[in-house]
């Protein structure tokens, strides 16, 4: 039986990259993606010496091996590192990814800080999509700024300047698909992941894993036995997202490197947009920075608390 070796150091192989046709040993294959990551850091200039990272840590495979790298990296590269973890509130689901954030912090030695939907906004996902059975609105739609609001608290309770997350290359090309199809120009040129925040927030977003696969990630974290949750969020096949993720994988499997080659023609999309880039401003209710006033966790707040109201009134 024929045993594929290593292309680097000729060990027995365990992983084959199909877009550049390498095989890869585990330890070639770990340092690749170490590799992978420092390079994407260094490139878009991410992290300097002495920055405080705030690093999102759900308990899922993406967030937890982002963690894992970054521990590896600031060996070299002199920063700290704190966990932020985000309890949405949806039962029989983040009860088990918040333990395993815990853990993973812990064993980390990290220092995390935890924080809820109810807590900061008097509701969590499951009670704001109570009364949300007649409306168009996905969950996603809901839940995503306010979590992205709630990291933020989280970061800027810490005293971090930089936000660290784990989307990964199918997550940014999905957004980006989603965008197009829509025709949000603004978004799409807003969303190029190598430009991090607008100047004017205070704490900037960055995202290392930009380049780097979703199997990829998933096969790193099985290999380092680093414990994840599985389970997949109940509200994910909801909008349009999961089609397109579905598509891309389809197209991936037929045509290996498809994924790198749409990731330029999207970088060379947004650098070719010609839009006025939104003027940023305060929002009225909670005074932080935002290109739209109110700002969008405000609205989405408004909208959940009208719900509610409307919910309130009929059962009267």
């Amino acid at each position: 039986m024929k045993v594929n070796l290593c292309f680097k150091c000729r060990e027995k192989a365990v992983y084959y990259r199909k877009y550049s046709g390498e095989n890869l040993c585990s330890n070639c294959f770990n340092h690749s993606l170490i590799e992978k990551t420092r390079k994407t850091i260094s490139k878009y200039k991410m992290i300097n010496y002495g920055d405080k990272v705030a690093i999102g840590v759900s308990g899922g495979k993406d967030s937890l091996a982002l963690l894992d790298i970054l521990l590896k990296i600031k060996e070299y590269k002199d920063f700290e590192l704190i966990a932020i973890t985000i309890d949405e509130g949806i039962a029989n689901y983040r009860e088990e990814a918040i333990e395993i954030a815990l853990n993973a912090a812990s064993k980390a030695g990290v220092k995390q800080e935890v924080l809820s939907f109810k807590e900061l906004f008097n509701f969590g996902l499951d009670e704001a999509l109570i009364n949300r059975k007649e409306e168009k609105i996905t969950s996603c739609a809901i839940c995503g700024p306010l979590r992205r609001r709630a990291i933020e608290i989280g970061a800027k309770n810490v005293g971090a300047n930089i936000i660290a997350t784990g989307h990964n290359l199918d997550d940014i090309l999905q957004s980006f698909m989603i965008n197009l199809f829509s025709g949000d120009v603004h978004r799409i040129k807003a969303a190029d992941p190598r430009k991090g925040t607008k100047k004017g927030f205070m704490i900037r977003r960055i995202k290392p894993f930009m380049e780097i696969y979703e199997t990829e990630i998933a096969y790193y974290s099985f290999l380092n036995e680093l414990r994840f949750q599985t389970l997949e969020c109940p509200h994910m096949n909801e909008g349009i997202r999961t089609e397109i993720r579905n598509s891309l994988d389809s197209f991936e499997n037929k045509h290996p490197g498809i994924k790198l080659s749409l990731m330029k023609s999207m970088f060379e999309i947004s650098e070719n947009i010609k839009v006025k880039p939104k003027q940023l401003q305060n929002c009225n209710i909670c005074g932080y920075n935002s290109s739209s006033n109110p700002c969008s966790t405000c609205k989405t707040i408004n909208y959940i608390n009208e719900l509610s109201n409307t919910s309130d009134l009929k059962n009267k």
